[in-house]
């Protein structure tokens, strides 16, 4: 008789036995792994006639049976490395200023954001990416392009600190140095001629042509400082290609770009607002992409690459783990995603709430942006996770 067969007869005709199992069992007790019919629920199973299950030959479990065997086999790792830190300087301040929204995030001094830089270095982290906070902001952003402006100075405390032992990275972008809190240029009223006596049809809104070549002042700016790579995230069209041509025209063809490529106007951004004093009213919508479209975060992807991005990236990163799929399987260069503040902030929250396990979570949401695709991950875990790496 075959093994099949004998499968068969075992399953057509199941053996009765009571709900406690066989005379004497325990109840409760195991069933016995060579007689599933010992089960607690073998009454109920034989009177619907289910056969008994049989067992199986194909065992993943095999390969996760102890610490050793699952990191043997693991299919994605992060290493620190791979972790860019998101990190906040602020003029007029003489000490780290906690940021309410994101508890264990803090606007820095100079002198303090030396100290993170350096603590970033020796945890091993890839990169951090520098965001300012002026104590002035005025409608065309000046003080961020300006040498003593304090993203700048903030640039050239890092690199002088740290060297070229971590990737100084800098925002390109006006929001956080604009009176009105947006990333460009706004069409004042009658700027489509005052001699027409009517109104601009267009009056408030975000001018693109017009903002590129502050971002590309900002570039160039920022690599005289000594930032390693630009990271325009104001999502103009036109922007990477304007930064290139202004990097290269002005001897800093070494500078990359690491672009904000499928940028989404997502709610999550919420408690960064804090962490940059945004003056913002209204909202982005005309300038960052629909959270409803998936196949628009490729195509803005595609077309920074061609206008000569070193890197692209996704942002947010969590709830749009899709659109950073089809951003890795097509992209030549590396990408990167960018778990945002409302990320942070809600697993934050949960955890001081006793909701869930804080460290787990941090590693698992972690993970799975790196399982996605990307090649490296913004993060205001970065230094907390790569410490632990590290250990």
């Amino acid at each position: 008789m075959s093994p099949m067969s004998k499968q068969t007869e075992s399953t057509e005709q199941p053996r009765l036995f009571s709900r406690a199992g066989r005379p004497g069992a325990t109840v409760g007790a195991l069933p016995e792994a060579s007689d599933p019919t010992t089960s607690p629920a073998a009454d109920l199973l034989v009177g619907r006639g289910v056969p008994v299950p049989a067992a199986p030959v194909v065992r993943p479990r095999r390969l996760r049976r102890t610490p050793a065997l699952r990191d043997l086999v693991a299919q994605t790792r992060v290493a620190p490395a791979q972790l860019i830190a998101p990190v906040f300087v602020r003029e007029g301040i003489s000490g780290p200023v906690p940021i309410g929204a994101m508890p264990g995030v803090v606007q820095h001094t100079l002198d303090s954001l030396r100290r993170e830089a350096a603590a970033c270095a020796d945890a091993g982290v890839g990169a951090i990416d520098l965001f300012g906070v002026p104590v002035a902001r005025d409608e065309v952003g000046s003080r961020a392009w300006a040498a003593d402006g304090i993203l700048n100075r903030g640039i050239a405390a890092v690199r002088e600190e740290v060297g070229d032992a971590l990737v100084v990275c800098a925002d390109t972008c006006l929001d956080e140095f604009t009176s009105h809190g947006h990333c460009g240029l706004v069409r004042p009223e009658g700027a489509g001629g005052a001699d027409s006596g009517r109104s601009d049809p267009r009056a408030g809104e975000v001018d693109n042509d017009s903002t590129l070549a502050l971002y590309q002042a900002m570039a160039v700016s920022q690599a005289e400082a000594g930032a390693h790579m630009v990271s325009p995230s104001g999502m103009m069209d036109g922007q990477v290609a304007a930064i290139r041509a202004a990097l290269d025209a002005t001897g800093h063809d070494d500078v990359a770009i690491l672009a904000y490529s499928a940028k989404y106007a997502s709610a999550y951004f919420g408690p960064f607002r804090e962490a940059v004093g945004s003056t913002l009213t209204g909202d982005r919508r005309t300038y960052q992409q629909d959270p409803a479209n998936r196949r628009e975060g490729l195509r803005e992807a595609m077309l920074d690459v061609e206008q000569g991005a070193d890197m692209v990236m996704v942002k947010p990163a969590g709830p749009y783990l899709d659109v950073l799929a089809d951003v890795a399987a097509a992209s030549p260069v590396p990408v990167a995603a960018y778990q945002v503040s409302g990320e942070y902030a809600m697993v934050e929250a949960a955890a001081a709430n006793g909701w869930i396990d804080r460290d787990r979570v941090m590693r698992e949401s972690v993970l799975g942006i790196v399982r996605a695709g990307a090649d490296c991950v913004l993060t205001y875990w970065a230094r907390e996770l790569a410490e632990e790496l590290g250990r």
